[in-house]
């Protein structure tokens, strides 16, 4: 065992009890800016502070936070990376003119920042998220070319979905395109890649996804997004079903018995958002195919529906 020791501030990295100490140090803060008027999201140290500005009064309540921040991190004795702050406007309406500071500086208002691995844009849209994770996609797809000796196809498919798919579909379920610019700019990246492979280059991209038995990168982002809702509805994850969902009160007796009511968007981007664009297709399901049994068997069946109908590439 570990020799006592007293701590001022802060819990032992790489303990057993610190995440739980630390949630029980940092839980006061949500508590506080709650209290401040202010929505507050926190995962571990990384805290986002937001709120809907209307008017000046908003704005005050929204510094009025960021001071009450300060002051809780001056007291327990927390620093805050003030150089990696910044302010992100979302809406069509006109920002604010009121600058806002911690600690005495000021923040800088940014067109987009990163959040969790995910670049959110000031107007929502993925494409600056998409052309970062693009990019990063095509310089491990060619590094994994370059490397490998062997010329063996089923490694080099391996090396593919393990060390390159994951990067263009980390959280898919957030940034998922609908723009079909979009849609194939992340789609060249397995079409590149697999046009490369000895003996493919002379195949369509739809013949080589055949050979290879994979499925198109744009197909994978609707099975994980289907996949998403049935944890959604059935209660497999901790998020509430009224936040995203309604279920229909349409009664019929085609299709199966868990369709969910879509509400009217006017803007973009609500209808690009989770829970509007996944419910024509979760409602589409048939009931015939599909086993909603369990989470093994409903990712095991859908993979036999051909939902060929909601791509926009191929």
């Amino acid at each position: 065992m570990s020799p006592t020791a007293e701590l001022i501030s802060g819990v032992v990295q790489g303990s057993g009890i610190g995440p739980l100490m630390f949630l029980i140090f940092i839980n006061e803060l949500a508590e506080i800016l709650d209290r401040a008027g202010v929505k507050v999201k926190l995962f571990a140290d990384d805290v986002k502070v937001y709120v809907q500005i209307i008017g000046s009064h908003d704005s005050n309540k929204l510094q009025c936070a960021l001071d009450l921040l300060t002051s809780w991190a001056e007291t327990w004795q927390l620093t805050i990376s003030v150089d990696k702050c910044c302010i992100l406007n979302i809406g069509r309406a006109k920002p604010p003119v009121m600058d806002f500071y911690i600690d005495g500086k000021k923040l800088p208002t940014n067109l987009s920042c990163r959040d969790l691995g995910v670049i959110v844009s000031h107007d929502l849209k993925p494409a600056v998220h998409i052309g970062q994770m693009v990019a990063k996609a095509h310089q491990r797809a060619n590094i994994i070319l370059r490397s490998f000796v062997s010329r063996d196809v089923a490694l080099l498919v391996r090396a593919f979905t393990t060390y390159v798919r994951p990067i263009v579909e980390y959280n898919s379920i957030i940034w998922s395109p609908q723009n079909i610019c979009d849609i194939e700019e992340i789609e060249r990246v397995q079409r590149r890649f697999t046009k490369r492979l000895p003996g493919l280059k002379m195949y369509s991209y739809a013949a080589r996804l055949n050979q290879l038995k994979i499925p198109s990168l744009e197909l994978r982002r609707l099975h994980i997004d289907l996949i998403m809702c049935y944890k959604i509805v059935f209660g497999l994850v901790d998020v509430k079903f009224d936040d995203f969902f309604q279920l229909s009160t349409v009664v019929t007796t085609r299709g199966h018995p868990f369709k969910l009511f879509k509400e009217h968007s006017d803007v973009n981007a609500r209808k690009s958002f989770f829970s509007q664009r996944i419910i024509n297709v979760w409602n589409s399901l048939p009931s015939d195919t599909v086993d909603f049994g369990s989470l093994r068997k409903f990712k095991r069946t859908i993979k036999l529906v051909d939902l060929s109908s909601f791509l926009k590439c191929f």
